[in-house]
């Protein structure tokens, strides 16, 4: 398989202590772009009142980061492996720090807006060259131990997000959920410069007719999948997603018969863990981002928790999730990642069904909290076999396209997540008699006690998606080959055992 190939996805020399600083320092920049992406969320009401605006503006001020952060995706990835991982995330940290400063100074809604489009670029820029330098500097039997420290940061930011949001808001202000960004930045560059190393770069060409397609592609679907709900699924809202899909059609198949250089090298689906990986990834992105939103509206609406209290009943997912990725990452350098991530996917589907049963107006808080608890032992056997899976067979010069692709599908997964769910609360709350939502839903509001049990009904049905979208992350997690080093690694135990025996 020409391209793809274990033995040149890393330099020969064991991990040492100076690319695990490399890794930390990259991780924290990958946790302030991850927190971002869910911090506004219980901002929302602070900012409509701050410049007197409507909830359709004050939801762009989300969809304009995710989009600026999921469209680029693909090209940051390749432009990653062009001038350096390092100088492009070095570029991606300021522009993102830059926009956050820009964001807490915002007069108007509109400033606001175009700032966070600015950040989602600065995000884009950054997010794919993490997973590029964890390909490049740790050798494949090592990359698991480092992929788990990666998947513990993916997780904990999960809970971060609406947890730091909340208590910057009801303390602060909502400026401080950006401005805290500027500090933390500016350490991050620091580490980067001192810790992350300079890697070679490769001479791709711009493949300018596929940055433009996928662009186009990505901004038409994912632009039309945030928006529909303000939409109602009218009829241009589908126009715009059959475009988009039509032009990611016409990028592939531009990608497949190119005589230049690739914007994608489709030689990375010949490799099956990585096209499983990425099937794994948009799924529990998809879920993890998803089920976020019914719950907040019951904890909220229903038991009349403020959004910090919200937020604070997923911390046991959090710390779990974080205390056992590390450990997890270090098992999928021994055990076949089918066994683990598997299992991580199982439990998950049974965290999802449980909580959305116990999702009652008259649930006690540990009712919840256990399955919530198991949501986060099960996310920590997920993130770190994908991530892993995804980029253990890529060699060097592919490792920013592999990255790209695979964050890109992550993101979209999440976008899908929010908008189905967003649909399908609307549905519910109507099939259960309560119109649309109105207010008590997006305003967080507490219900009155006669409306509880309906408006509980239709979030606990919601989590339902999520669950089954699982299923389907299960299924392909089923279908890992074993990674090549691990089977190296048994057959040279093996020949060592057999050369004692015969001494």
């Amino acid at each position: 398989m020409s391209g793809v190939t274990e033995g040149s996805a890393a330099p020969p020399e064991e991990a040492t202590g100076g690319q695990w600083a490399a890794l930390a320092a990259l991780c924290l920049g990958f946790f302030m772009i991850l927190v971002d992406s869910t911090i506004v969320a219980v901002a929302n009401p602070a900012i409509m009142h701050a410049f007197d605006t409507d909830i359709d503006s004050v939801v762009w001020v989300t969809s304009a980061y995710l989009l600026a952060y999921a469209v680029p995706l693909l090209v940051s990835g390749r432009m990653g492996d062009r001038v350096g991982p390092r100088r492009m995330y070095l570029i991606g940290l300021v522009v993102f720090t830059g926009a956050s400063l820009w964001c807490g100074m915002s007069s108007t809604v509109e400033m606001l807006i175009v700032a966070r489009v600015f950040q989602g670029f600065g995000a884009a820029m950054m997010s794919p060259q993490t997973m590029t330098v964890i390909t490049r500097i740790f050798p494949p039997d090592r990359r698991g131990s480092a992929m788990g420290l990666w998947g513990a940061v993916a997780g904990i930011a999960t809970l971060a997000g609406p947890l730091a949001g909340g208590v910057l808001v009801d303390t602060l202000g909502w400026e401080w959920i950006f401005f805290v960004n500027v500090p933390v930045g500016v350490v991050a560059f620091l580490l980067a410069v001192r810790y992350v190393p300079v890697l070679p770069t490769h001479a791709h060409r711009l493949d300018i007719t596929g940055v433009v397609l996928s662009g186009l592609g990505l901004f038409c679907l994912v632009f039309g999948i945030q928006e529909a709900n303000s939409y109602h699924w009218s009829t241009r809202v589908w126009l715009l997603i059959g475009a988009g899909v039509v032009l990611l059609v016409a990028f592939v198949r531009y990608q497949a018969v190119t005589r230049g250089e690739p914007l994608v090298p489709l030689v990375l689906f010949r490799d099956r863990n990585f096209c499983l990986a990425n099937v794994g990834i948009a799924s529990i992105g998809f879920a993890i981002t998803s089920v976020m939103l019914p719950f907040m509206f019951y904890a909220q609406a229903v038991r009349g928790l403020s959004p910090t209290g919200a937020a604070v009943l997923m911390i046991p997912m959090a710390v779990l999730s974080g205390v056992l990725a590390p450990g997890v990452g270090r098992l999928v350098d021994r055990v076949h990642p089918r066994v683990i991530a598997s299992a991580g996917f199982f439990l998950l589907a049974i965290a999802f069904a449980w909580l959305a049963l116990v999702m009652t107006p008259e649930a006690s808080s540990l009712q919840l909290l256990l399955p919530i608890g198991l949501m986060g032992i099960a996310s920590a056997a997920i993130w770190s076999p994908l991530s892993a899976t995804a980029t253990n067979h890529l060699s060097r010069d592919l490792a920013g396209a592999g990255s790209g692709v695979y964050n890109t599908t992550r993101q979209i997964g999440a976008v899908l997540g929010s908008a189905a769910l967003g649909s399908l609360m609307a549905a519910r709350l109507s099939a259960n008699g309560l119109g649309s939502g109105g207010s008590s839903g997006t305003d967080a509001v507490e219900l009155p006690i006669f409306l509880r049990e309906q408006f509980a009904t239709a979030m606990s049905q919601s989590m339902w998606l999520p669950m089954s979208v699982l299923l389907v992350g299960l299924v392909a997690s089923l279908a890992f080959e074993r990674p090549r080093s691990q089977i190296r690694s048994r057959e040279a135990a093996r020949a060592r055992a057999s050369e004692s025996a015969a001494l």
